[in-house]
Order: structure tokens, then sequence, then C-alpha cells
């Protein structure tokens, strides 16, 4: 059979193409068919967001947070919560992008162009003729991955998709009423008394057995469990490590002063006395021929007899702040004046009269009374500072090879560091009881969730080999062997008895200090004239808990206060368990104004947030948005 379908090859094929196209034709053919299949994991108004549209966007966010904060621990971004919160942005946009488009919601040229402007580091790319430097942008724009084109288009889009909410939220607000009836309980003030039951009291009580220690031993084992921990050796190399194995040439560091010369001196100071006839940029043309015209004739004047330039100024300048000193303005450097004034004046010889000079302020006459030259500094002056730039300026060129002989070493010769520290003069650090998670108070390489997750890698543990290079932070890498190793363990019970006993007096004080509590406040509410113990009454708000812990504070003011005095009960958990009597409320007093109208702004923005959100949720059910993929488990509710 298969001989004669060899045989006749071209009829088989036609055989078999009348049998799939039929196929083809009742059934169809999905777009998946030739793309390959990718689930279906939401969907805006019939259109579908695939499990690849909403991996390559989980990716795109995970590298903006990387760049944004390059400490952040790469686990927290993958975790379920994190992708399913970057699905749920996924299907927002979407659900705007189709609100936009029904709505007919445009960015006009004009918008965009304005948006633009108001980015800062845009706005500081503008030349001084007010264009744009477009290489500066085109750089500016690159360092995000983007043409000038793509980041453009992004803008465009995302301003046509904030004015679908921003319609809602820009219009919202709450009237003052709402705001106050808001606001107001936060400052409302009660009068109380308050009686401990204090677990302390209760602890001469608690005479436990060793059976019942054993036992709780036993119930709270957990607690008594020393964690896994290593003694390690570990080095960092850094920029500074580079830095500290230069030596300089001297022949390289006097060049390197000849060339820098310049940009150490001092600024070049010029001390100048000047005559102002006020004509504002913006006042009449005839205004400022006229003041232009009394200047010449000024000018006129100390041509024939320049020495009268201080009786000139005083009588007729209109500089109030310098023509009482004959016109004196000091001295001063370039970059302290206005651009005509200031060329006017490093452009004269010592005790030469510019001609007339013409600023926004009117017109000048311009007389240079002394120069301060530049100071040179000598190379001793500037050789700490020189052999500073130059040494970090090799630094940073030598730090890449560098580094790339740090990470071969630690790997190449990976049963000690040694080798490397030698090679590179690093100092080999030690430490004991290291985690897999960072200890509180722990900083540098101990601090780096990176470096303790190859720590605590199979290979490291079970053969003591070196880490690979592990990146920190910018210019700086670390590497790490585990010497010591010790698994998680509990520990016997002997070891922890007095802990054991310790804890249980504490937590059966504490339970009898509860029920003390429990029976005295049922009892007191039923019969207040048996009470005994309350203290003397005070006032508690939010801003006053006279020294009560947050826990009766919240009671107190939580409380109702339908029919008054209350009665109610705290419990402080170890600490043992308050009854506290709600006597009365007492009126709002001392109002900040301030303080109310900044909170006034705050709810108004709260509720706009609200009803943003509630409007976002509209459009969600008129657009059929739905998202197929179960919202993953908080991890705590997961462990419990």
């Amino acid at each position: 059979m298969f001989e004669t379908i060899r045989k006749n090859t071209k009829i088989a094929m036609l055989l078999l193409l009348l049998l799939i196209i039929p196929s083809f034709v009742l059934v169809g053919i999905d777009s998946s068919y030739f793309s390959g299949s990718s689930p279906v994991v939401a969907r805006v108004d019939g259109q579908d967001i695939t499990q690849t549209e909403w991996d390559n966007a989980h990716r795109v966010e995970s590298d903006r947070q990387r760049r944004e904060q390059p400490q952040m621990d790469a686990k927290l971004l993958d975790t379920p919560q994190a992708r399913y919160a970057t699905l749920e942005r996924l299907v927002r946009d979407r659900v705007l992008q189709v609100a936009a488009q029904k709505m007919h919601l445009v960015t006009t040229d004009a918008r965009l162009a304005r948006s633009l402007q108001e980015i800062p580091q845009i706005a500081a790319l503008r030349k001084p003729d007010g264009t744009l430097d477009a290489e500066a942008y085109r750089a500016l724009v690159a360092t995000q991955g983007m043409m000038p084109e793509g980041f453009e288009a992004s803008m465009r889009r995302d301003l046509s998709l904030n004015q679908v909410l921003g319609g809602v939220v820009n219009s919202s607000f709450a009237t003052s009423s709402q705001g106050l009836s808001a606001i107001e309980p936060l400052f409302q003030r009660r009068e109380v008394q308050v009686a401990l039951f204090k677990a302390a009291d209760q602890e001469s009580k608690v005479v436990p057995t060793d059976s019942e220690l054993q036992a709780y031993y036993q119930e709270h084992s957990p607690t008594f469990q020393l964690p896994e921990q290593a003694s390690i050796e570990y080095v960092v190399f850094d920029i500074d490590s580079v830095r500290a194995g230069i030596t300089l040439n001297e022949d390289d560091l006097r060049t390197y002063y000849k060339e820098n010369l310049s940009r150490h001196m001092g600024k070049e100071e010029r001390r100048a006395s000047h005559i102002l006839i006020a004509a504002a940029k913006d006042a009449p043309a005839v205004e400022r021929e006229k003041a232009k015209a009394l200047a010449s004739q000024l000018l006129e004047q100390l041509s024939k007899n320049p020495k009268d330039f201080p009786a000139l100024a005083k009588k007729h300048s209109q500089d109030p702040g310098s023509a009482a000193q004959g016109g004196d303005l000091g001295f001063f450097a370039r970059g302290a004046m206005v651009k005509p004034f200031e060329e006017a004046a490093f452009g004269l010889t010592k005790g030469a009269i510019s001609d007339v000079v013409e600023t926004d302020f009117g017109y000048h006459l311009i007389q240079l009374v002394d120069v301060k030259a530049a100071r040179e500094p000598s190379f001793e002056d500037l050789r700490p500072k020189l052999e500073a730039e130059l040494k970090q300026q090799q630094a940073q060129r030598k730090y890449a090879e560098a580094a790339e002989t740090f990470a071969n070493t630690v790997y190449e010769q990976a049963e000690s560091l040694q080798p490397v520290a030698d090679k590179l003069k690093l100092k080999i650090h030690t430490a004991k009881g290291v985690t897999r998670t960072p200890q509180p108070g722990a900083s540098g390489a101990l601090a780096s969730p990176k470096l303790l997750d190859a720590l605590f890698a199979t290979d490291s543990l079970q053969n003591r080999r070196n880490t690979e290079a592990v990146e920190l932070g910018a210019n700086q890498m670390a590497a790490a062997r585990v010497v010591e190793h010790q698994s998680a363990r509990t520990q016997p019970f002997d070891e922890v008895k007095d802990q054991v006993r310790q804890r249980y007096v504490a937590a059966k004080a504490a339970e009898l200090a509860r029920k003390e509590g429990e029976a005295k406040r049922d009892a007191w509410a039923e019969k207040p004239e048996l009470a005994k113990g309350l203290a003397a009454p005070i006032v508690l708000a939010r801003d006053q808990a006279q020294g009560q812990s947050r826990a009766v504070v919240d009671a107190v003011l939580s409380a109702k206060p339908d029919a008054l005095p209350v009665w109610t009960g705290v419990d402080l958990g170890p600490a043992g368990y308050a009854v506290v009597k709600v006597i009365r409320i007492l009126p709002t007093e001392n109002k900040d104004p301030q303080l109310f109208g900044q909170m006034q702004q705050q709810y108004t923005q709260w509720w706009a947030t609200a009803e943003g959100m509630a409007y976002y949720e509209t459009l969600k059910s008129r657009y059929q948005a739905q998202i197929k993929v179960p919202r993953p488990v908080a991890q705590a509710n997961a462990e419990n």
C-alpha cells in the first residue's frame, strides 16, 4: 500500500487537498493556526487580550521599575499579584482606549506641543532663540529606548486616554458641608475614665508545672526555631577599589594641569559705574526715543570731560541703587549683568566710557573704573583636586576591564576568594549568622537579596564554591562563599526552658487580666455604683492620647454614643485589659482654619478619585471588560 502511495504521490496529495479544504470552509481558520495559539486572558469590547500580550506588557513594566529602582528585589516584580496588577492596567488602558475612540477624543498638535514643553527635561533643551535642540531631544528620548516619533505618539495616546476620566475627575467637587461632616469626627473629643487590669499584676498567680511547660513548648515549637544560618566570606569590588590601585605619573598630572587650567581659574572681575536713563521695554516709542536722546546728550558732555561722570550720575541716573554713589556698581564677573550691559562693560579699557547701551531697563552710559584679573592657581594649589579628577577618570575607564577580571576570577578559581583578593587588592570580609533574607539593619553586600540568593543556592551550600559576581549597584559588584552552614532547627526544650516559662507565664497572666477586666466591665455596666478603680476623668481625641494606647483611643472614639455613659473593654494583648467608661462628647475646639482647609482639599481629591473609579467601572460594564484569569490569593491568606 505504501509503495502504491509512493509511486502516485501527486494523486495522493490531490486527495488529501480535497479532504482538507472542505473542513476549512465549514469550520473556518483561526488566526492562531498561523500565529501559534496564545490563551485569551481578558476581553474588552469584543477584542481579546492574549497571554503573550500580558507577558510582553509585564516585561516592559518590570524593566521600567528596575530602571527607576535599581535596588528593588527582582522577585517582587514576578509575584502573581504583581503580574495580575499588570493585567489590570492592560485592561484599564484598553477600556480607556475604546472609550476615547467611541467618544472621538483626540489630541491636537498644539496640545501635544504644549504638553511636551511642560516636561522640564525637554524645556531645558531650548536654544537662546527659542527653538528646540533637535539632537539633544533625540538623545533624551533615546534614553527611554524610543525614537521621537514613537515618544510623541505615546504622549498623544496618553493625553487622549487622560481625557476620558479627566472630564469626570476634573469637574468633581464636594461641598463644604459634605467635607465638614466627614472631617469633623476626626477632631471629636470624648471625656472618659479608664481602669487598667495589668497582666504583670497577675504573674504571681501563675505557677506552671513541667507538663504544662512541655505542652506549651510543643504547641508553640515554631517560636523556638533557629533559622537557617551561614558564616560567610565575601569581597566587594567597586570603582573605589580601582581608584585606590591607580598611581599617577607626575608628567601626566602636569599635562592635565595645563589642559584644564582655564577651567580652574577664577573669573575676571570688572568695576564699573553707569548712568541709567530708565525706559521700560514696553514703553511707547516716543518715551524711549526721549530717554535715548537724553543719554546721547550726557554722552556728548562726558566726551568733553570724562571726570564729570560721578557728578552726572548723581544728578541724572535713574538707578536708585547706584545713583547716590556716582553710579558705582562695584566689582562683578560675567553672568552678573544683562547681556548687552555685560558685553559693553567687558569690551572697555580702563577709564573708557561706552556708547549708549540699550537694555530692557532703558539706556546706559558705562565707565570702566577698574579690572581685577582672573587669578591663575599654581600646580601645587590644584594638585589634590587634579589628582582626584584624573584618578576618577582613569578608574571609570579601567572599571569595565577590571570588573570582567573580577567576574572571571571568582568563577574560574571558585574554591577560594583569596585569588581575586590578591589580584585586585581587595579585602576579604567575614560575617556570621547570615540568613536567606537581609536582616534588619543590614547594609552593603549583606543587604543584597541577589547575593543572598546566590549564597544559599545548592552549589554554594553543598560544594562551598564562590558565588558568581553579583551586581550590587552602579559600578559595584560582590562575590561570596559559605564557610559554615547550619540548617534550620528547633531548639531542644532543655535549652529554652526559661524562655518557655517566661512566655507561658506572660500569656496566662494576660489571659487572667482579660477575664478579670471583662467581668468588671459587665458588672459595672449593669451596676455603675459598683465601679471602683476607675482613674480620674480625662479627655481623649485622636491628637490627644493622654498617654493611653492607640487601641484605647480607637475604642473610645468608635464606641456608639447612643446612650451615655457607654462601657467598653479593650484587649491590650500582653499588657492586659482596659475597661473604659465614655462619659460625654465634648464640642470641637480650637479649629485650625488652615488645617481644615487642607483636609477639605484632601477630601475633595478623594471624592474626585472615587467618582473617577466609579465612572471607570461603568465603562468596564459598558464595553464588557472581562478578566478571565482568577485573581491570585494573597500570600498571607494562602498560608492561613
